[in-house]
């Protein structure tokens, strides 16, 4: 089977979970600016969590109720990722996008080479969530 972890028994990705002060807001970018799907939900109010399908069945997992010092021993979200990678086909469309319903954007779309072996071309772009989470989209086909 091509693309399957024997270890896991199929394995892969399933989902990044993070906890937002405005769930409101952060469904509204994510399904609006990035086109998830709402999936699931579960608890009330702004506690609630609601898993996002990214479009091919892996997801973000939001739970409201973030505080400043979220986190084990008071860190913020911050320190638990440096940043969320999205595959996109086209950066520059999605922050096109993403701009527009008010995101920042932290570094515009651009060509790099990642310096493995072989050297591999890929295009990124990074911007802020409605939280402050750093999300990167990254472009390459064979990746």
């Amino acid at each position: 089977m091509t693309g399957t972890n024997e270890t896991l028994g199929g394995g892969g990705f399933h989902h990044v979970s993070m906890k937002v002060r405005d769930i409101e807001a952060s469904i509204r970018f994510y399904t609006e600016a990035l086109g998830f799907v709402h999936k699931l939900t579960w608890g009330e109010g702004p506690k609630r969590t609601v898993l996002l399908d990214t479009g091919d069945g892996n997801y973000f997992e939001i739970s409201g109720g973030r505080t400043e010092d979220a986190g084990p021993a008071g860190r913020g979200q911050a320190e638990h990722f440096a940043h969320v990678a999205l595959r996109a086909a086209d950066c520059d469309a999605v922050i096109a996008k993403v701009r527009a319903a008010g995101a920042e954007v932290t570094v515009e779309p651009k060509d790099v080479s990642l310096p493995s072996v072989p050297p591999t071309p890929i295009r990124i772009a990074f911007f802020k969530g409605p939280d402050g989470e750093l999300i990167e989209l990254f472009d390459n086909e064979a990746t």
